[in-house]
């Protein structure tokens, strides 16, 4: 494996704070001004950046920072704290980025994730670990965008996923509940699903019941339905706030290919769908 790291330390990755709004603009006919969404420009490496090729790369020193490489294969971390800012990962396999299982607090930054086109990636990002923070990542060609139950998704630009035959494509996926004290934000990015299966963001249940999760400003559209809203055979979730979101019709007259949310209920403590429109009239969408 090319390993390609430089020591850091936590102080980097606190760094990197964005400012990020929790309410898009209305424009003055009424429609919401979508123009500031996360988009190519606004995501992935620095332009000025220089990326060295290397391999396969594997983390496994808390605080390490992995910065300015191409990847191509795989990017494991199975450390605490890792900082990873302006690389491109040209995956290939199950995943592109994992953070394994007993590492926590990677902060991911100005990425750009894809797959080749001909070899599958099925996963940009799988967080099989603690707290996560993504942040400016361009994800494209691939079969899944970002799976995990917690952590923080911002300013991120999800889109043009590539099918493969039997498979469930998800902008983001929450298979179940977060870890003990944590909960899952998504906020502010552009999440577009082509494809009329299955999601821009999946809220749920195949292993367990889902809580506490922010779905709040973001630019969603396509799926078989665009958000699915919490519910499963494990219970009635709670805490599901879905806010001030523009769904978009570009794909499907009715936002997904079904309609724009599934599986949304208020009956759980906590869960709210409010504010909610649609991009190209400004009007509610109803769950």
């Amino acid at each position: 494996m090319g390993v390609a790291v430089a020591g850091c330390g936590a102080s980097d990755a606190s760094q990197d704070v964005d400012d990020t709004p929790t309410k898009f603009t209305p424009l003055p006919d009424g429609r919401p001004d979508v123009s500031h969404f996360p988009s190519a420009k606004t995501t992935g490496p620095q332009p000025s950046t220089d990326l060295r090729v290397v391999g396969e790369t594997t983390v496994r020193k808390a605080g390490e920072l992995v910065e300015n490489v191409e990847i191509h294969g795989k990017l494991n971390i199975e450390a605490n704290d890792v900082v990873v800012r302006n690389v491109r990962v040209i995956g290939e396999g199950d995943w592109a980025i994992i953070q394994r299982q007993g590492a926590s607090g990677a902060v991911l930054s100005n990425l750009e994730i894809k797959g080749n086109g001909t070899t599958k990636v099925d996963t940009a990002v799988l967080n099989q670990g603690g707290q996560i923070t993504i942040r400016r990542a361009d994800i494209h060609t691939v079969s899944n965008g970002i799976t995990t139950d917690h952590g923080v998704i911002e300013n991120s630009y999800l889109h043009d996923f590539k099918e493969f035959p039997g498979d469930h494509i998800d902008g983001v996926q929450i298979g179940g509940s977060p870890m003990a004290g944590l909960s899952l934000t998504v906020r502010h990015n552009a999440i577009l699903n082509q494809v009329a299966e299955t999601s821009a963001i999946i809220i749920g249940q195949d292993f367990s019941r889902t809580h506490d999760v922010l779905i709040q400003n973001n630019l969603l559209g396509g799926g078989g339905y665009t958000v699915y809203g919490g519910e499963g055979k494990f219970g009635v979730p709670t805490d599901i706030k879905i806010m001030d979101n523009v769904f978009s019709r570009r794909f499907y007259p009715k936002g997904g290919m079904y309609g724009p949310v599934a599986y949304f209920t208020d009956k759980g403590k906590g869960n709210t769908f409010s504010g909610n429109v649609w991009e190209d009239d400004g009007k509610p969408v109803t769950p």
